[in-house]
């Protein structure tokens, strides 16, 4: 069986305090384990909407999980059983890439706003996913 690791490394999207930030700063998991990060702001609760996206190196950045407190995570023609998203508040929500295997090697980035129309995102992070074989 091969063993595949995740690193995950937090970086900060935006020069200075975005008020978003992304957790844990390293992450390591082996093949077919959960990789879950969390994410949490400080814009208050008005910003109840966070968004899950993922971009693999070369293309573009796709929606994968649209989250609001309360509610079932929406993963629009993803699939719900790969992804999994919890938020149990406004300011804060976790999301899980289930199964980690080498097709999981991206950039994960999380967003959030106060409505759900995701053209207005101004406050994002990002955590580059590596995964090593």
């Amino acid at each position: 069986m091969i063993s595949i690791s995740i690193l995950i490394f937090f970086f900060q999207l935006i020069a200075g305090d975005s008020g978003v930030t992304q957790s844990p700063s390293i992450l390591m998991v082996s093949n077919g384990k959960p990789a879950e990060m969390h994410c949490k702001h400080d814009m208050g609760s008005t910003y109840r909407y966070m968004y899950w996206f993922q971009q693999h190196q070369g293309k573009s950045m796709k929606l994968i999980a649209t989250t609001t407190a309360f509610t079932e995570p929406d993963f629009g023609p993803f699939n719900g059983t790969k992804f999994s998203a919890d938020k149990k508040e406004a300011e804060s929500g976790s999301f899980t890439v289930n199964d980690v295997d080498s097709t999981d090697n991206a950039v994960y980035f999380c967003a959030v706003s106060e409505h759900s129309v995701t053209d207005l995102l101004h406050h994002c992070t990002k955590t580059p996913v590596l995964i090593l074989l």
